[in-house]
């Protein structure tokens, strides 16, 4: 990823498409104060250099019965590349799980998973990331709400 330094159009551009990943180049213009032409450039500078990348669209998990999010604290027997490396690659074929983070502390690896109910997790947990064989134990965390979320970062 190239290093470049953002000024405040770029900035304004960054916030804008975190929020609206579909505007169109002429919005964006009328709401950062740039030309059409000027954002366009700016964008492809932004995804040149990395700052930008792919276009998403996020889908309602309570529209698809997705809704119960839930905190998975990993331990794992050994510390040893290769099983971390076995592990992270074994939580990849999971559509469940969202995000998977490798931790400092008491615990090895935060896992998200998003599913319909607590059976669906169940299964998740004592047929999947149980039965790797580099995993010592789990505790697990259901979100009653969420508070907040969002996928913009502060720019």
């Amino acid at each position: 990823m190239k290093k470049i330094t953002l000024d405040s159009v770029d900035r304004a551009i960054l916030r804008v498409v975190q929020e609206q990943g579909d505007i169109s180049q002429a919005q964006l213009a009328e709401k950062v104060g740039a030309s059409a032409a000027s954002c366009w450039r700016r964008i492809t500078k932004l995804e040149d250099a990395g700052v930008l990348t792919k276009t998403v669209r996020l889908v309602n998990a309570d529209a698809i019965d997705k809704g119960l999010n839930v905190f998975c604290q990993v331990r794992m027997k050994s510390h040893d590349p290769a099983a971390r490396h076995d592990f992270e690659t074994f939580i990849h074929s999971y559509a469940e799980v969202l995000e998977c983070y490798s931790m400092s502390g008491e615990w090895d690896y935060l896992i998200r998973a998003v599913v319909g109910d607590v059976r669906e997790y169940e299964a998740l947990l004592m047929e999947g990331i149980l039965t790797h064989d580099a995993v010592l134990t789990s505790s697990s965390h259901f979100a009653l709400k969420a508070v907040k979320y969002t996928t913009a970062l502060p720019v």
